[in-house]
Formats: C-alpha cells, structure tokens, sequence
C-alpha cells in the first residue's frame, strides 16, 4: 500500500514538474512572438528562432509535448500572417487562408513531434548523452525550415507572389528556390537552435530531469 501511494505520488510530481516546464516554454513562445527574436521581419522570410523553445520541449518531455509547443509556434505565425506583422505571411494570407494555415501550424506540429522521436532514437545512440542534445537542437530548426518551405510550394508555388521571387532568381526550379531563399535565414537559425537548443535542454535535464540522462 504504501509504496503504490509513493508511485502515485512520484508521478504526480513528475507530472506537476512536466505541467510547469511546459506551461513556461509556452510562454517563452508567446513573449518571443511579440520579440524579433521571435520573428524578425525581412523583405522575404522571417528569421525566427521560435523552434528553440520547440526543441527544448520536445527533448525534455517528449514527442507529445513537442506537438504542443509546435502548435503555438504556429498559431504565433498565423496570427501574424491575419494581423499583417508579418509583410510576408500576410501577402500569403491574402492570397489562401487555408493555405497560410496549413503551412503555418500543421508543419510546426509536425516539426515539435518528429523532434522528439529524432532526440530519443539519439539518445539511445548516445552513450554520453550529450551529442542527442545537439542534434535535437539542429533538426527543430532543419525540421520547421524543411516542412514549412515544402508547404509553401504546395500551396503557393504556381501564385503570382512567389513566382515574383523566383523571377528575381532568374526562374529556376524548386529545389535551388529553395535554397536561395532559405539563404541567411537557414545559415543563421540552424547552427543557432542547433548550439542554445543543445545547450539548454542538457543542462535542464541535469538538473530537473536527470532521468534523461
């Protein structure tokens, strides 16, 4: 009896200590939104490094709450693209609703999930359980830039807005667009989420959850 009320109690607590961290990551997320740091806007793409939080949540409580946090990363982005903070997102608005809503939130989801299931197949790699870190931190933003660029095609490659942009690049086909307008974006956000993603998420798993490691 009394060591299935100190189970009970265990998870309770591990639960209360999920509930926070994940309470605080969604504000973090919030705040950022509002920050350039959360997006800073460009004449192109904006630089985000919204995926960090994602990341972090994802490797300390797993796939579920990577989702999560995915999803409020997300619906920060469309509530750009309908307010017009985002010059952008809101030309893309303009043109789809529904299109700028499902490169907007279900790809971040998508993004926070498979972040999660990549830290844990890491981890398992990792006998130091230092490198899963990292490379959690990485695929949150190679993720979000993968899956949200892959959208964007689907849905708005044959518009007049984007094809403005591959114009620019002298008409060349998807892949290379792709890559020239990721550009800086990608140069700065991965090797950014990749090292303070790594970084913060280990030392919060030595500490609060030493489970992890």
């Amino acid at each position: 009896m009394s060591e299935t009320t100190n189970t009970v109690t265990k998870k309770s607590k591990m639960s209360a200590r999920d509930l926070t961290t994940l309470g605080l990551l969604t504000g973090i997320l919030l705040v950022m939104s509002f920050t350039p740091l959360g997006y800073f806007h460009t004449f192109g793409l904006d630089i985000s490094l919204m995926m960090i939080p994602v990341g972090i949540g994802a490797m300390l409580m797993g796939p579920k709450a990577g989702a999560w946090l995915g999803f409020v990363f997300g619906a920060t982005s469309f509530y750009q693209a309908m307010t017009g903070a985002s010059p952008f997102s809101a030309m893309l608005f303009n043109i789809s609703p529904l299109g700028t809503f499902v490169t907007c939130i279900p790809t971040r989801m998508l993004m926070g999930f498979l972040t999660g299931v990549i830290f844990l197949a890491a981890q398992k790699l990792d006998k130091k359980k230092t490198v899963c870190f990292f490379v959690g931190g990485f695929f949150a933003a190679f993720l979000n830039t993968l899956f949200f660029m892959s959208t964007l095609l689907l849905c708005f490659w044959n518009t007049d807005y984007i094809q403005g942009f591959n114009q620019a690049f002298g008409n060349v086909n998807p892949f290379v667009f792709v890559v020239l307008f990721v550009g800086i974006n990608g140069a700065l956000e991965m090797p950014a989420s990749c090292i303070a993603g790594g970084i913060v998420s280990k030392a919060v798993s030595r500490t609060l959850y030493k489970k992890v490691v």
